[in-house]
């Protein structure tokens, strides 16, 4: 069986490809592109480019979830799914002890409570505002004329940083040029932003609970000095999938081979 998850968010798009046999899912391919203005186009571009990839036709696919944000308008999908459950499913596919997910997207960060019966039952989302996702670091690399790419080797670099007391990013923004403009160096300023970051997400997981194993997904998963930020104020290690950016699109695409 052939199935396909497309988890359609706000800043990119992922598509992947899954077959079914007898003892387990193989990914036959997956890709991650920009969503860009169009989410019709995006998705249907996406999905292309993944069964390019796979060598496939879109008919060989047997079923299409979509999730994410924009999952309404994938108007080819045979059914759509809330991106808890698919995250969820796509992060115990790899990890079947997890308890808790931090997922830091481009748009928004949620955490994700499961019980021991591996079902989601409890989760907290912030899509109201910038502060501690990937677009908080996005406006701040701009600010600091520092490719965003570097922020977690120059976390790494030094122990110093500055506090950035404000958790708006408009704010933020004044307060990093304020900051550079009394002589602040860049790399202490980057380390006080990803704390932010992380006790921005560490508030939501209190919150919600903290129950080990946890796993951190999404984009701003690939940058190490988050994941050591929020792994050192927690005083745990975090879990972190090989692709931390495809978990929804592949809990969408386990959750097709049921329909």
């Amino acid at each position: 069986m052939i199935t396909c998850g497309i988890d359609l968010g706000s800043v990119s798009t992922e598509v992947l490809i899954l077959e079914k046999n007898t003892t387990e899912n193989n990914i036959l391919s997956y890709v991650i592109i920009p969503t860009g203005s169009n989410t019709k186009e995006a998705s249907a571009r996406c999905l292309a480019s993944a069964c390019e990839k796979a060598s496939l036709k879109k008919d060989d696919i047997n079923a299409i979830v979509a999730t994410g944000y924009g999952r309404v308008n994938v108007a080819f999908a045979d059914k759509n799914i809330t991106e808890i459950s698919c995250h969820a499913k796509g992060v115990l596919e790899k990890f079947s002890e997890v308890r808790t997910i931090i997922d830091i997207g481009g748009q928004d960060s949620k955490v994700i409570k499961i019980d021991e019966l591996k079902k989601p039952i409890d989760f907290l989302m912030n899509d109201k505002c910038a502060a501690g996702t990937g677009r908080f670091l996005e406006v701040m690399a701009k600010v600091l004329e520092i490719d965003i790419s570097n922020f977690g080797e120059i976390f790494l670099s030094t122990d110093e940083s500055v506090d950035i007391t404000s958790t708006c990013t408009v704010f933020a923004e004044s307060e990093i040029v304020s900051l550079i403009g009394q002589g602040a160096e860049k790399k202490t300023i980057i380390r006080g932003l990803i704390y932010s970051i992380a006790d921005r997400i560490i508030s939501m997981v209190e919150r919600i609970g903290l129950e080990e194993p946890v796993c951190l997904t999404g984009g701003v998963a690939k940058n190490i000095g988050v994941k050591k930020a929020i792994e050192e104020k927690l005083g745990i290690d975090l879990l972190v999938p090989d692709e931390p950016q495809i978990t929804g699109a592949l809990g969408a695409a386990i959750l097709a081979q049921k329909i």
